[in-house]
């Protein structure tokens, strides 16, 4: 009785690496891409927020006890000592104050300042979460084409192959959805963090202009200029 041979494309050691191997190289390294960028993003995002990110009670209480004295000078120094959206959006309205504008000019210029600085703050948060859909896009495409290419191979294969063809295809379309998912899932919990973490930075520069104008309105006669 004469054994069957079946042709099975050669096996690799690694897990991963049969994995990326068995869900077809284009998709994959469409997906390996995303992934990079992913991880790019998140790094940037990270060390930004970090560098951007300031204690915002010690430097209101900070600010408050020079307002208070009236040395506007030193607070704007003071702002100035530290380079943060929240500083600059302040310092914005200290300066109006030391040139003795208006409380509707102070306001009007921090609030430009929030405009100005909330790009900076937000950055390419956004694109994590077009990442995540690509991933989820790019393995969703490579299953289809794993399931045709598999079903297509069955149709017109030897009953001996049949078996083999249709694994194959499953092989390549589980890998794919597989990986696009390994993408795609921590890109979208990251995007959702991002964006809680965006917030309460803005939320603390509009709450610390609040606080700053409530200070000059109240204490304008301590201003020395």
């Amino acid at each position: 009785m004469e054994e069957e041979i079946v042709q099975q494309a050669p096996q690799h050691g690694n897990f991963i690496v049969q994995a990326f191997i068995d869900g077809g190289i284009p998709t994959m390294s469409a997906i390996a891409f995303v992934g990079l960028l992913t991880v790019i993003l998140i790094l940037e995002r990270f060390l930004t927020l970090k560098k951007l990110g300031i204690d915002k009670e010690d430097f209101n209480e900070k600010l408050q006890g020079m307002i208070l004295r009236g040395d506007v000078r030193q607070a704007v120094t003071f702002c100035d000592s530290r380079q943060t959206p929240l500083t600059r959006t302040v310092k914005a309205g200290l300066v109006e104050v030391m040139n003795g504008r208006a409380d509707e000019e102070v306001q009007v210029a921090m609030d430009a300042s929030v405009l100005r600085e909330t790009p900076k703050i937000e950055g390419w948060t956004g694109f994590l979460a077009v990442f995540g859909n690509v991933a989820t896009l790019a393995g969703l495409l490579g299953t289809i084409v794993g399931l045709i290419k598999g079903f297509g191979a069955v149709s017109v294969a030897d009953p001996a192959e049949k078996a083999n063809e249709l694994s194959q295809g499953i092989s390549h379309a589980l890998n794919c959805t597989a990986f696009g998912l390994i993408v795609a899932i921590p890109a979208l919990i990251l995007y959702g963090y991002f964006q809680v973490r965006v917030g309460r930075l803005l939320n603390d520069i509009v709450e610390s202009s609040m606080r700053l104008m409530n200070l000059v309105v109240s204490n304008r006669e301590k201003i020395k200029g």
